[in-house]
């Protein structure tokens, strides 16, 4: 099984992003996934052209000479490819929606309807099943409504399915240097492990883990309280 996970984050390597895939294909991979974490903040992917000259005159093939074939040589025999994302205004970062406007090269211009009387384009291959990892900075995960909705349509779309959404609200706290804090992390970087082990070896998470990754790392008055003392300390401490 082949696991590859496109990091949509601004941040990179360096990101909250990153320790949440990290950890999952860690686990992945010690249940014997071949894995692959792809940045895209290091990559230099351009804006879809529109110009449709993968249908109609290269089938496949994109006029933009940029990274975007050596991405595709890297996924296009994934069994599943992970989107992850910090939260931006409700929604995926822009870098990596446009790396998602790019893979029109997938699809036919011809269109179907899918199960339910909707019209999607055909897909030209067999499309990897699809998770779907985000994190934000506020407290309740009823931020990521938009997200969880976004990731079952662009599955509707490409003719796959998800089989697992992961979603830290109170994401600030992933990369937390507090002593309190710190064994919180890791036992929930822990059950992301456990979560890439069964992805890699049943295709599914099961509803143990679900629940304890949907559990938050303190209350949202404590988060509250330590996100506006930390703001204080950056307004105070600023560069002049």
């Amino acid at each position: 099984m082949k696991i590859v996970a496109i990091n949509g984050s601004h941040r990179g390597k360096n990101g909250n992003t990153n320790v949440m895939v990290s950890a999952f294909l860690k686990g992945a991979e010690m249940a014997g996934a071949e894995i692959a974490n792809i940045f895209l903040m290091e990559k230099d992917i351009k804006y879809c052209l529109a110009c449709k000259t993968c249908w109609f005159n290269n089938p496949g093939k994109c006029i933009i000479k940029d990274d975007m074939a050596e991405i595709m040589s890297v996924i296009e025999d994934a069994d599943i490819r992970i989107l992850a994302t910090p939260l931006y205004c409700d929604n995926i970062s822009g870098m990596l929606n446009v790396f998602i406007n790019r893979l029109i090269i997938t699809a036919s211009p011809y269109w179907d309807k899918d199960k339910d009387g909707e019209c999607r384009h055909v897909t030209r291959h067999t499309s990897p099943k699809l998770i779907m990892i985000a994190n934000c900075g506020y407290p309740e995960r009823t931020h990521f409504q938009i997200i969880s909705k976004w990731i079952q349509r662009v599955a509707r779309n490409m003719n796959t399915e998800v089989i697992g959404e992961i979603y830290a609200s109170q994401g600030a706290l992933l990369s937390s240097n507090l002593e309190e804090i710190r064994p919180i992390i890791f036992n929930y970087i822990k059950v992301l492990e456990v979560a890439g082990e069964e992805i890699a070896t049943d295709m599914k998470l099961s509803q143990k883990t679900n629940r304890l990754l949907e559990q938050k790392f303190i209350s949202d008055e404590i988060y509250i309280q330590e996100v506006k003392r930390y703001a204080d300390y950056m307004l105070k401490n600023r560069i002049k």
